[in-house]
């Protein structure tokens, strides 16, 4: 039984799937969650910052603003359930590395997270959150559609 859970979302439909399942797994199971979403990395936010024009604390409100924003349904859901959750997000150019990371760094013991099951082009193109997660951790992943 898993006793701490890490949901990953982006606020999409297709996340709210996992979010569901998490929340529910964790009612039953007396676990405890963390929200997370990995914040995209805006172009040239790289640039600004190295110039002075972006200070770091300024990025900084920006993503706990933008997290705030797509973790704020969920944390609603989670509220409504009874649950143990905290909120966490990172600034990603590369959201399966920042959802491993944010696993890790919260001694989660399982990841819930969706696919959107891209195929052809499309995956070539944007390739698979999902399946980078899969194969670079170790930590129990489950993937709903």
């Amino acid at each position: 039984m898993y006793r701490h859970i890490l949901i990953a979302t982006d606020g999409s439909a297709t996340a709210d799937k996992a979010v569901s399942a998490g929340i529910e797994y964790a009612r039953e199971a007396h676990a405890r969650v963390t929200l997370f979403t990995a914040v995209p990395q805006q172009r040239g936010e790289s640039e600004m910052l190295m110039r002075g024009a972006l200070s770091a604390e300024e990025l900084e409100r920006r993503t706990a603003a933008q997290g705030r924003e797509v973790l704020g349904r969920a944390a609603a859901r989670a509220r409504r359930a009874g649950i143990d959750f905290d909120l966490d997000c990172a600034r990603s150019g590369y959201p399966a590395g920042a959802i491993v990371a944010a696993a890790r760094e919260h001694a989660c013991d399982a990841i819930f997270m969706a696919s959107r099951a891209r195929t052809g082009l499309s995956a070539l193109w944007y390739g698979s959150q999902a399946e980078d997660v899969l194969t670079s951790c170790d930590i129990p992943t489950l993937v709903l559609r």
